[in-house]
């Protein structure tokens, strides 16, 4: 998902919560072609089936990346609403700096001399 998400980062999600167009949700794509299960996905909600207004097309926001599998790939299309796990609330950067981090400044109680 990236440039939106990078490799650490952390999600606050909320199971269950109805999917709303446009943001992000963990969502479960049905098997690959020889029938493998595949992992729970991270997928940009982003419009309703028109021919099923009770199911959502969801999109990756990487679509340049090798090997994409979002609704526009042969043998997904739609997913239905229980296959929308959870909704992203909002993200942790892996780097993320807190207020008074005393990063690069040496150990607390370190002599500097």
């Amino acid at each position: 998902m990236e440039p939106t998400l990078h490799t650490g980062d952390r999600m606050v999600v909320l199971r269950g919560a109805p999917p709303r167009l446009g943001r992000l949700a963990i969502v479960r794509l049905p098997p690959d072609d020889d029938g493998i299960p595949r992992p729970l996905a991270i997928k940009r909600v982003t419009m309703r089936d028109p021919a099923d207004r009770t199911r959502y097309w969801v999109e990756s926001d990487n679509q340049g990346l090798l090997g994409v599998a979002d609704s526009w790939t042969h043998g997904i299309g739609s997913l239905a609403r229980d296959q929308i796990r959870a909704l992203v609330l909002f993200r942790i950067p892996q780097r993320l700096r807190l207020p008074g981090s005393r990063r690069g400044r040496g150990a607390p109680g370190a002599d500097a001399g």
